[in-house]
């Protein structure tokens, strides 16, 4: 019992003296709220100075040698200046407004970039067969556009008499050389190379010893017939177009990009095609040039991706949608979209600092895929920001302003309020043309202590109702230039029945 008695008397004593310190540290800043953990040290001010004279610094606290009153503390994370831009939202406001937020976190940007095309035949495999000297066509073995040939496969007979004339003259060099002359044999040859016959075609004369009246082309590629220039019985010129063949081992989609993404597709980069056409089929493919031609009407350009064709199934005119991989490269900070605001000139996004305040930051933001956007400078990792909600706050904040006016009423926005509305109340002591003299308490959203000061009137006047000795309430806001403007004054509500009287007449 007795450990119990001097116990309780030691947490009475400690309690006493805690209570004690509180009243000491408000009484010395006369009403000012103290940050929690502030009297403990959490929180190293950088330097102190007086807000009627910011500009100037002091390395300690004391008396402002300017206005009567303490010197105020100004912190690293904007505590205690009253230019910070803030925004403090009630628990039951955010809930109304259905805040949520997000961190920024630390992670690779993914590719989220899709795009539609159409499919194409790859040029790079054309094949064109044409006629290298003049004849006839005889007879066609492949009749109509787009069939499938195979290498080697016959196309046409022609009959050419120019060849035919060629190979006689070369069979009779052959039987001359017998007797001694090999040269003709040779230069019998080459005519014949240069009327247009083919090494094969030769070397069929040479063997068989006969003149071949008709000559059969083939298909130097296997593909598609896409497109069939003859018919039996033509005459055809040299140099004339035949057959012009496809081949289907690959071919090319032509899809349409954004400009704005132009810099995140490359060559090279891996690609995924999808088809309407064929369900549940992937092509695999990459990225073989991005053509430098944009379309002004869409402001895409177009990017030729080179695609594997397996069994040919992929033909001309096919309606696609691809997917392009990730392109490798380092962490980036990265926030969702929805949380940056986009004003115009600059982009903006609201932290949360906890305990219902938040506070507008320019971002510099980069790239932005699959609903993330990269934020290049303005924030750390781990920072909470809003992503639901944020507009609100931004409108009633007057961001574009460049002020914080979440709570101050309408009158105040009305009068040309530039910066965060201040409350105080006080004794008029003078009023002049240009500047109301106040004898005013404490400000604790500035942390000043009781003083007397020149405000300057109202832009539409002081009332009528308000005189030199009334005590009086009043808003004011500081202005661009450093000065006070009164906002909004009238009698206070702790006013005598005899100075209420007076204020009426």
């Amino acid at each position: 019992m007795k450990i119990k008695h001097v116990t309780m008397a030691l947490v009475a004593a400690a309690l006493a003296a805690a209570g004690g310190a509180g009243l000491y540290v408000a009484g010395k800043n006369a009403g000012a709220r103290v940050a929690p953990g502030a009297a403990a040290g959490a929180r190293k001010p950088l330097y102190w100075h007086d807000p009627m004279v910011p500009t100037q610094k002091f390395d300690k606290p004391g008396k402002s040698p300017f206005m009567d009153m303490q010197l105020v503390p100004v912190y690293a994370d904007g505590g205690g200046d009253e230019g910070a831009v803030k925004v403090t939202v009630s628990p039951r406001m955010q809930q109304s407004l259905g805040v949520r937020t997000a961190p920024a976190t630390r992670a690779r940007l993914p590719s989220g970039l899709s795009a539609v095309g159409s499919v194409a035949y790859n040029e790079r495999d054309l094949v064109l067969v044409q006629a290298r000297s003049n004849g006839f066509v005889e007879r066609l073995h492949v009749r109509a556009s787009f069939d499938t040939v195979s290498k080697g496969q016959p196309l046409l007979d022609l009959y050419v008499p120019e060849w035919v004339a060629a190979q006689e003259e070369f069979l009779s060099a052959r039987r001359i050389a017998s007797a001694g002359i090999d040269g003709l044999v040779d230069a019998a040859r080459q005519r014949m190379r240069l009327a247009g016959m083919g090494e094969e075609q030769i070397r069929l004369v040479e063997s068989t010893a006969k003149v071949q009246l008709r000559t059969t082309l083939t298909a130097p590629v296997g593909g598609v017939v896409a497109e069939l220039s003859v018919r039996e019985g033509m005459t055809v010129m040299a140099g004339a177009t035949l057959f012009r063949i496809n081949g289907q081992g690959t071919v090319w989609l032509n899809a349409e990009v954004p400009e704005s993404a132009a810099a995140a597709v490359q060559p090279g980069r891996a690609v995924e095609a999808r088809t309407p056409a064929l369900p549940g089929m992937v092509f695999k493919g990459k990225v073989n040039a991005l053509l430098p031609d944009v379309n002004a009407s869409t402001r895409t350009l177009k990017a030729r991706v080179e695609l594997a064709n397996p069994g040919a199934k992929l033909v001309p005119g096919m309606f696609a949608t691809l997917d392009f991989a990730a392109a490798p490269g380092d962490e980036t900070l990265l926030v969702p979209s929805e949380a940056v605001i986009q004003t115009g000139t600059r982009s903006v996004v609201m932290v949360d600092e906890g305990g219902g305040k938040f506070a507008a930051v320019d971002v510099e933001t980069g790239r932005e895929s699959a609903g993330q956007t990269e934020i290049r400078k303005g924030l750390a990792p781990g920072q909470n920001v809003v992503v639901s909600g944020q507009f609100l706050i931004d409108s009633e904040a007057s961001l574009k302003g460049g002020a914080m006016r979440m709570s101050a009423p309408a009158g105040a926005r009305a009068a040309g309020a530039a910066g965060p509305l201040h409350h105080a109340s006080g004794s008029i002591e003078q009023i002049d043309k240009d500047e109301v003299m106040i004898s005013h308490g404490p400000v604790p959203t500035l942390q000043w202590g009781p003083m007397t000061m020149g405000f300057k009137p109202p832009r539409a006047g002081m009332p009528d109702t308000v005189h030199a000795g009334d005590r009086v309430s009043f808003d004011f806001v500081r202005e661009a230039d450093g000065s006070f403007r009164i906002a909004r004054i009238g009698a206070a509500a702790d006013a005598t029945p005899a100075k209420a009287a007076g204020a009426s007449k």
